[in-house]
């Protein structure tokens, strides 16, 4: 360590992961974060493998070599699946990747009943099936991979909330299932909760992955020996997330929504840092 604090670079393909920096830090409130998302290249659920795993490559060593962190989060799903590997081999501090909470989800719901909130492209991955043939046997999960759940997360940094009516209409397949747990597979769905919440008003619990992969921050900071000060908050107020860097246009009002999350945001950055990220969009 350096005689800065502890630091985290959070990485997603949009706003999504500024739900997971929101719950590093509740979590770890001494620590700084970086974001980096690469919104020239979202959707990624629609590129080659290649294309995810050169672009989040490329963007990730930039950042780090502007910002450098001490752990590195992918709170990317469609990222997670592809680039850890790639990532792990190139660079020198942990990657800490995302996958939907189906085991926590499992373990808390009451009727089996459980509903998959997830991109289309993700519902249909192997690795989903491995993750409820291994933790959630006994219940029957409804998967829903709704187009226009990712777009309205994104529009709501925007300054544009969803339509109600919408939302619920997207919701029907879950509500006529009667389950009692969702799952929030995807890191932008946490920002739809007030709307989601409203559409399911039967459902008993809402899990997302934030909460685990800040504890598993948390473990690589006690393995370093810095987990004391990432979880004592600093003497001072200020900027939580140091520098918030878009590969694309930075989201209007993306500064006043951080400061609402209670991640208030020292610096945003469009088109950063410049130059392509290799792999085409």
């Amino acid at each position: 360590m350096t005689d800065r604090r502890p630091r985290v670079l959070v990485f997603d393909s949009g706003v999504g992961g500024l739900s997971v920096a929101a719950c590093i830090h509740q979590t770890l409130p001494g620590a700084e974060l970086v974001y980096l998302a690469d919104n020239a290249g979202f959707p990624y659920g629609d590129k080659p493998e290649q294309v995810v795993i050169e672009r989040c490559c490329t963007l990730i060593r930039q950042c780090l070599a502007q910002f450098p962190c001490d752990v590195v989060v992918v709170a990317c799903n469609t990222a997670s699946t592809v680039v850890l590997p790639e990532l792990r081999a190139n660079i020198a501090v942990p990657v800490v990747g995302v996958v939907p909470a189906v085991k926590p989800a499992a373990a808390c719901s009451v009727n089996r009943r459980i509903g998959l909130l997830a991109t289309p492209a993700t519902v249909k991955r192997a690795y989903l099936d491995d993750l409820i043939q291994k933790f959630a046997r006994d219940c029957e999960v409804v998967r829903l991979g709704h187009p226009a759940l990712v777009r309205w997360a994104e529009e709501l940094v925007g300054g544009s909330a969803p339509d109600q009516v919408e939302v619920d209409g997207a919701m029907v397949p879950l509500r006529e299932a009667g389950v009692d747990t969702v799952v929030l597979g995807c890191t932008h769905y946490p920002l739809l909760l007030p709307w989601l919440r409203k559409a399911l008003p039967e459902v008993m619990h809402w899990v997302e992955s934030g909460e685990a992969i800040a504890r598993r921050v948390a473990w690589w900071f006690e393995q370093a020996g810095d987990l004391a000060c990432a979880q004592t908050p600093p003497n001072h107020s200020g900027a939580v997330v140091i520098s918030a860097c878009f590969s694309g246009d930075a989201p209007d009002d993306v500064g006043p929504f951080m400061s609402e999350m209670g991640i208030p945001v020292g610096g945003v950055a469009g088109h950063w840092p410049g130059v392509t990220a290799t792999g085409s969009v």
